[in-house]
């Protein structure tokens, strides 16, 4: 594998906060990436934005302007995080769809290659930089434009399971499941538009607890502990 897109949630970074930055989470997520570019691999990375603002949840304003508050929201997990990747001795940009002065740089797939092509980690802020797409979307997006190999999804819970394994104690968890079968299912690995975008462009996905020991190393590698999300 060269290439991988990482998916932190907004609440995995707010670690047990639940809101903000959990710096020794961001660090010890930091110091497994290292290691990852260290071997050769490729990383971009992704943030949701839920430790500041969920959007749909925003429902006193509109719609519009909720969504983009929210994308406002990755690119301040970006930058934080990607600050924290460069004290881990790394080499980053902050790339989003849409200007933020001298904040970020603005995306493009020729220049992401470049900043891949020096070693760099690439942050992809801001979603799609269209309202009424979820960072879920924006994650497969990127990951089909610069040809990533897999998307890892670092969340709260270990795999997909067939129930809400908070509501159901019995909830099985999958290993693994085709990416017809989470659509058919309805099950809440990504959202349904970012899940047929996965499946029309053949995009594989590992699911798992970005808590866990070395947990994204191990995602990396294929050798973890949640569920594979298979295009076969």
């Amino acid at each position: 594998m060269a290439r991988i897109v990482l998916k932190l949630s907004g609440e995995a970074l707010a670690g047990e906060r639940r809101t903000g930055f959990d710096e020794a989470t961001v660090r010890l997520v930091a110091r497994q990436v290292k290691q990852l570019v260290d071997e050769g691999i490729e990383v971009g990375i992704v943030t949701g934005g839920g430790n500041f603002w969920r959007g749909r949840t925003g429902n006193e304003i509109d719609r519009v302007k909720a969504d983009q508050i929210g994308m406002l929201a990755t690119v301040m997990n970006c930058i934080y995080v990607s600050e924290i990747f460069r004290g881990e001795g790394m080499m980053t940009s902050v790339l989003t769809p849409f200007e933020c002065g001298s904040f970020t740089k603005l995306f493009s797939k020729d220049r992401a290659n470049k900043y891949f092509a020096r070693g760099m980690v690439v942050f992809f802020a801001g979603g799609t930089g269209h309202p009424f797409f979820s960072t879920d979307t924006g994650v497969v997006l990127r990951a089909i434009e610069v040809d990533a190999d897999v998307i890892l999804l670092a969340k709260n819970v270990d795999g997909i399971y067939d129930s809400d394994p908070n509501r159901n104690p019995d909830a099985k968890r999958f290993d693994s499941i085709s990416i017809d079968e989470v659509i058919e299912r309805g099950l809440q690995a990504v959202d349904m538009t970012a899940s047929i975008l996965a499946k029309e462009n053949r995009m594989p996905m590992r699911v798992f607890a970005l808590q866990e020991e070395n947990s994204i190393i191990r995602a990396a590698k294929g050798d973890f502990n949640g569920t594979t999300i298979t295009v076969e």
